[in-house]
């Protein structure tokens, strides 16, 4: 699996009330005008479905499609189709077989969110493979968002999960041969650590989002990224489009780099602008160390756009569209002179 190459470095919108009834009887018209406009240029769009995801992952991507094109919607898609990474073992970085925090521990984080807005998250999950299905299990069956560490498992198991060591021979050998050290060395696309991210548009041109990972490989125990927390790491918003962020988790969240690239895509950007603008907010900060570490976003608007950039060569997105499973190199910022 050519993927997930990232660095390991420890590092409502308000509601306005109408008054009276001919302002409200206004707003029903427009309301119903704009929903007759939006139904039509869903109608006019071409190539959906369609399907994204951070890195090299077609089989992923193969089996959201698979779930669209048999009369699923985008959320199941995306549910479905990063269970497949979920239990590659050898991805070393998703589910069960992920890279453990310096104690051995190997803890997942994981969002999904929905074209209503609803979202659900786990953090600090162990002992249960498939992270993003629990994250829906949250989002529909609870009053709640998060849920995290032995409370997330606990739900878990009385949702009917059962519990298994994640911690494959593989990813112990691993772990072991990095304590001889123990050290934190920033090494661009070297560390095999990283998340699988997934957008979807179904065929009525409704988004969903899903973000599932193992974290940051060998972290301080209780680490957690982006990838769980909504706006950082995923948002979706139906009305305009979504994105998801991968790499290191810190530096999205100081920017809820996800939430950023929508509303910019608000306010007019293509998906590409919005992914290349949100990483020069990042680059640009004072003190930027950004030479060190990867961040990079995929995006996809309500017209079936999409977009993808990274801070560093070595990133790219899989994308599935009018029968097509492919892998694209994502441009980015940081030239070699």
């Amino acid at each position: 699996m050519k993927r997930r190459k990232f660095i390991k470095n420890a590092s409502l919108t308000g509601v306005g009330l109408a008054v009276g009834a001919t302002i409200t009887s206004c707003e029903d018209k427009n309301s119903k005008a704009g929903t007759k406009e939006n139904k039509e240029a869903i109608a006019n769009l071409q190539g959906l479905p369609l399907v994204i995801a951070t890195w090299h992952v077609k089989e992923a991507t193969a089996k959201a499609m698979e779930v669209l094109q048999s009369g699923g919607n985008a959320l199941d898609a995306v549910e479905q189709g990063c269970r497949v990474e979920e239990a590659n073992e050898k991805g070393q970085s998703v589910g069960k077989g992920g890279l453990p925090d310096r104690d051995g521990n190997v803890t997942l984080d994981a969002c999904i969110m929905d074209k209503n807005g609803n979202c659900g998250s786990v953090v600090y999950l162990q002992n249960i493979t498939h992270a993003v299905s629990v994250a829906r299990k949250v989002m529909e069956d609870t009053p709640h968002v998060m849920l995290a560490g032995e409370g997330a498992k606990q739900f878990a198991i009385s949702k009917g999960f059962q519990p298994e060591n994640l911690l494959t021979e593989a990813s112990k050998k691993a772990w072991e041969k990095w304590k001889v050290e123990a050290k934190y060395k920033p090494i661009i696309n070297i560390e095999n650590h990283d998340t699988i991210g997934m957008l979807a548009m179904d065929k009525n041109g409704d988004i969903s989002g899903a973000c599932t990972t193992s974290g940051l490989a060998y972290k301080m125990g209780g680490r957690v990224g982006d990838s769980p927390i909504i706006g950082s790491g995923l948002f979706v918003d139906n009305e305009v489009g979504a994105c998801v962020a991968t790499g290191l988790g810190e530096e999205v969240v100081k920017t809820v780099g996800s939430f950023l690239v929508v509303e910019l895509m608000r306010q007019g950007k293509s998906p590409q602008e919005a992914c290349e603008e949100a990483i020069n907010r990042i680059v640009s900060k004072p003190n930027s160390n950004y030479k060190d570490f990867q961040v990079g976003y995929i995006a996809i608007n309500k017209k079936g756009e999409t977009g993808h950039y990274s801070i560093h060569e070595g990133f790219s997105m899989t994308k599935f569209q009018d029968g097509n499973n492919e892998q694209l190199m994502s441009d980015f910022y940081h030239k070699s002179s």
